[in-house]
């Protein structure tokens, strides 16, 4: 398949830079529980690396839950790291591919639990998050939604490469975002997230036509993988990943991998197109 080119990438991360006061937003908590699932000595125990909600102007914002906002701040730093205006995205020509794993979450657990928060009953779908990005950006292109967690990112990328070399899209939106914070006491019940920090994150990757060769791959089962680099962001560690492979401003192929549930997936990426950062398509 053909490879896409990397336009731009915006993402906010909760890190520990940011929790000691950085300029992300973000903060640190620990959340301890004591069940008989724990850490791997002493009581179980779980930090989560959280980003604060965006301020956004304007009434229809009020009732936005916090994945919304960050969606939409995630594509105002994408927008910005490519030096585009915000119509550059705008029409039938741009798709938008939306990728999460916990977004059932906190909306779900407002919603049952009653906690008298601004949620109502459609803020139960993750379909609102991607909905407030198109409306907000005039996106009116194709559409998709994928649940899960990395190896779910990774097709979607493979997706948007082939919605642009069929010519359905000029170019092609691919959203994550994952938050952990309202929903932190339910994960540090499970042993495998007291080994390292939950990461919140937010990331939105602009593709367009490009030369080379992409090649996904995807089996399952298996031995469990090594702990997430620099902690678990689920269907947003693939968009870490890459972020990080563009500021080293690497060569060559580019892979990125990652696993959810038994399944492992692995990305290939030759990328012949090349976009400096900021630059025109």
């Amino acid at each position: 398949m053909r490879a896409p080119a990397i336009r731009a990438l915006g993402i906010l991360t909760g890190n520990e830079e940011s929790a000691d006061g950085g300029s992300a937003g973000a903060s640190s908590r620990e959340s301890a529980d004591g069940g008989s699932a724990g850490a791997i000595s002493g009581p179980p125990q779980m930090k989560v690396l959280t980003l604060a909600r965006p301020d956004r102007p304007g009434d229809r914002f009020r009732r936005a839950t916090r994945e919304c906002l960050l969606a939409l701040a995630a594509v105002d730093a994408m927008l910005e790291d490519g030096k585009a205006p915000r119509e550059a995205i705008a029409g039938e020509r741009t798709a938008l591919l939306y990728v999460t794993a916990a977004a059932y979450g906190a909306s779900n657990r407002e919603f049952i639990e009653r906690r008298g928060g601004v949620t109502h009953f459609a803020y139960t779908a993750p379909a609102v998050v991607p909905a407030e990005v198109a409306i907000e950006y005039g996106v009116t292109g194709a559409y998709g939604i994928l649940i899960g967690g990395a190896p779910a990112t990774l097709r979607a990328i493979e997706q948007a490469a082939r919605l642009l070399e069929h010519g359905t899209c000029d170019r092609a939106l691919l959203l994550a975002v994952e938050i952990f914070e309202e929903c932190a006491d339910l994960y540090a019940g499970h042993r495998r997230f007291t080994r390292w920090p939950l990461v919140e994150t937010a990331a939105c990757l602009w593709l367009e036509r490009g030369e080379g060769e992409l090649r996904f791959e995807s089996v399952r089962g298996g031995a469990a993988g090594p702990a997430a680099r620099g902690g678990e962001r689920f269907a947003a560690g693939p968009l870490a990943d890459l972020r990080e492979w563009l500021d080293r401003a690497s060569d060559g192929p580019l892979e990125l991998s990652g696993r959810w549930r038994g399944e492992r997936a692995r990305l290939r990426w030759n990328m012949l197109t090349s976009h400096p950062r900021g630059g025109a398509a």
